[in-house]
């Protein structure tokens, strides 16, 4: 099975409002409270998480309020969303807007467009929403360990007219690695092995931070399923059994509606999906949705139908309102750079770090560096920048993978075309991380509109933080 969001054609792809009912979500905060001058105050602290199942005892986790996925925060296209962050936690910490095209100052990297929120204070986040989607927010400071931690939630920015489906939900996939009394195993958070490979793989799947979900539907109603892939480092593959599965948005931005071949999508690190699933299956009926990897299937979620709904199944899926993207790039004066991808393990090695050992400290030191983007080994916070570019002009960046393991590129700030492997035409969706596969190479191409400084980072948070991160300013 190919992967979603691997580089493919729309054909190999897969070879609002609030919708009528608002469904409550599993291990999911209710809505922030929110200050006499309008910000809602979301506080990062310590919480439990009953990761395992409710006759398990909970997981200590660090949560947006505790929980995890912390709130899920919406707001219209074209609103200005303002929270204000309160650091609970014993260390400083900060939140990155992943997918939203924020103005730099509000990005939330440390050391670039913000200091750190140190412990006991806070920090007001404050943007306009300019683009309809799921997107998701979560820590950027020891990012491989505090998003671990649970630091992470759902934003929703919903389109300005409420999408003809009957209930919208929203998704968050995960995996952890526990101890058999259920603890977060904290000695793997410095894997000098699992940096140097694929990054931290879980061993524990939850949705929600459930290990299993029931979906109840009612015959012939349309969901739409919000996924976002929050884990540190796993692709996940995805079956829906028994259902047709409508992609309508990749990464929050609208695509030409498709079918999912056989019901299969997959997630690489920081992606999400906005897909329609029509009830067509008879009263009484189950149907899973499993993860798919090496070790064999995972059910994650079900459908479970209950009464009858509306009379008759819908029609295909008009498309979703496009957002402000440009209909065109233009290559004539386009800024091109090679961004190689290089390291791993047989760096780690000739380091003379070999298979085991942990990171040293918390975070990375300079010498456990043992990734590169385009020759830089770097958190992405410091040294020079990858490129400049004058706002309003085209950017080519050729992620050549020369790596054994695939990396998942993420661009703050902007969204990105993927280019065909031939020419300059391109993939009929818009993506701000893309997973280039093992020995492969892809093209992007965007639009520099942004003005500010901009990370490039693998989105297997290992690998960012031992070297594969870079920076790039539009001027």
């Amino acid at each position: 099975m190919m992967p979603l969001l691997y580089p493919l054609s729309r054909r190999r792809f897969l070879a609002g409002g609030i919708a009528l009912t608002c469904w409550s979500i599993p291990g999911q905060a209710q809505s922030p409270e929110t200050a006499a001058d309008g910000f809602r105050i979301v506080r990062a602290r310590p919480g439990n998480a009953v990761l395992r199942g409710a006759k398990e005892l909970p997981t200590p986790v660090w949560g947006y309020d505790g929980t995890v996925p912390g709130p899920t925060l919406r707001v219209k296209r074209g609103e200005e969303l303002r929270v204000r962050l309160v650091n609970e936690l014993p260390e400083p910490t900060v939140v990155h807007w992943h997918g939203v095209r924020v103005p730099n100052a509000m990005d939330g990297v440390p050391h670039v467009t913000q200091h750190p929120i140190e412990p006991g204070a806070q920090f007001d986040y404050r943007f306009r929403c300019s683009d309809a989607g799921t997107f998701w927010y979560h820590s950027h400071l020891y990012s491989s360990e505090q998003i671990e931690r649970g630091l992470y939630g759902a934003l929703v920015v919903e389109e300005p007219q409420p999408v003809d489906v009957d209930r919208d939900l929203v998704l968050v996939l995960d995996d952890w690695r526990l101890t058999p009394e259920g603890k977060l195993d904290e000695a793997s958070f410095r894997s000098m092995h699992d940096a140097a490979h694929e990054g931290r793989i879980g061993t524990h799947l939850t949705v929600n931070s459930a290990p299993s979900l029931e979906i109840p539907v009612n015959v012939n109603e349309r969901l739409r399923l919000r996924l976002i892939n929050a884990a540190n480092a796993r692709l996940f593959n995805l079956r829906f059994d028994r259902h047709a599965v409508w992609v309508m948005a990749i990464d929050g931005q609208p695509a030409e509606p498709f079918l999912a071949r056989g019901g299969r999508l997959a997630l690489g690190p920081g992606n999400r999906a906005d897909v329609f699933i029509d009830a067509t299956l008879e009263v009484g009926a189950r149907a899973p949705i499993v993860s798919v990897d090496r070790r064999g299937e995972t059910p994650l979620a079900a459908f479970v139908y209950g009464a009858d709904g509306r009379m008759g199944p819908r029609g295909e899926p008009p498309p979703l309102p496009p957002n402000p993207l440009p209909q065109r790039l233009d290559f004539r004066g386009a800024l091109r750079v090679e961004a190689p991808l290089d390291g791993g393990a047989m760096s780690a090695l000739m380091m003379g770090r070999g298979r085991g050992g942990e990171i040293p400290g918390h975070g990375i030191d300079p010498a456990a560096r043992i990734w590169t983007l385009a020759g830089f080994a770097s958190s992405g916070h410091d040294g020079p920048p990858l490129f400049r570019v004058k706002r309003g002009r085209t950017v080519v960046l050729t992620f050549g993978n020369r790596t054994a393991f695939p990396h998942s590129m993420h661009i703050h700030g902007h969204h990105f075309r993927l280019l065909d492997r031939l020419d300059d035409g391109w993939k009929p969706y818009w993506l701000d991380t893309v997973t280039v596969g093992a020995r492969e190479t892809e093209r992007i191409a965007f639009l520099a509109d942004n003005p500010g400084k901009w990370m490039i980072h693998c989105h297997m948070l290992e690998h960012q933080e031992t070297g594969m991160a870079a920076w790039f300013e539009v001027t």
